[in-house]
């Protein structure tokens, strides 16, 4: 299931996790697939939409890899650049599998050749416990960054699908905000329409070049 541009937006975390959480009034930094980075203050997390299973009820918007004390905004940028990666491999034909774990949830993403969890993204940001970075959304991001596509590339003849795309790519450099990523990723889609030949990358660096 491909998730359209502005589904987090439209459908936020239940109000139950929100108000428990104490997250009211969060804001939404990135999302592509389904998958968003959000904020509150010191608070950072992603958002992740499950996929769509006939057989069990919509859990709805979940939170996962909640981090209570950010303290940089380098840290920030790396929740987006997450959440960006995450949405990408998502479109790219990575499964995501979602865990709850009491008011948040545990995120696997899994290679549907072989139904096997190629990494996983835990409920709860482990802080300063984690020396080694291999948890915390540096270090996760590495850790996706280094995949394998599980499939061809998203077809990009869908302008929708072709949009998103753009927009996981232009999230990648971490100077670039939410606002930002999305204005470059309409300036590539306009080019790409208008050139054919081009592929996203170039369409993006042709965007970044005429916005600079």
């Amino acid at each position: 299931m491909t998730y359209p541009p502005g589904h987090l937006a439209g459908n936020p975390l239940p109000p139950g996790i929100v108000g428990a959480l104490g997250l009211g009034g969060y804001q939404l930094l990135a999302e592509v697939g389904g998958v968003g980075a959000g904020r509150l203050g010191r608070q950072a997390f992603l958002l992740v939409a499950p996929d769509h299973d006939p057989t069990l009820p919509d859990l709805g918007t979940q939170i996962a890899l909640h981090h209570g004390k950010v303290k940089s905004e380098s840290e920030v940028s790396a929740f987006k650049q997450l959440a960006a990666q995450l949405g990408y491999w998502r479109l790219s034909g990575y499964r995501v599998a979602l865990e709850r774990d009491g008011l948040r949830t545990n995120v696997n993403l899994v290679n549907p050749a072989t139904g096997g969890i190629v990494a996983r993204i835990p409920a709860r940001h482990p802080g300063m416990m984690s020396f080694s970075g291999a948890g915390n959304a540096a270090g996760l991001l590495a850790t996706l960054r280094a995949l394998p596509p599980a499939g061809p590339a998203p077809d990009t003849a869908d302008p929708e699908l072709l949009r998103q795309v753009l927009l996981a790519l232009a999230l990648q450099d971490e100077s670039t905000t939410g606002a930002e990523a999305a204005e470059l990723a309409d300036r590539a889609l306009e080019l790409s329409r208008a050139d054919r030949q081009l592929d996203p990358p170039a369409a993006l660096e042709q965007a970044r070049a005429a916005s600079g």
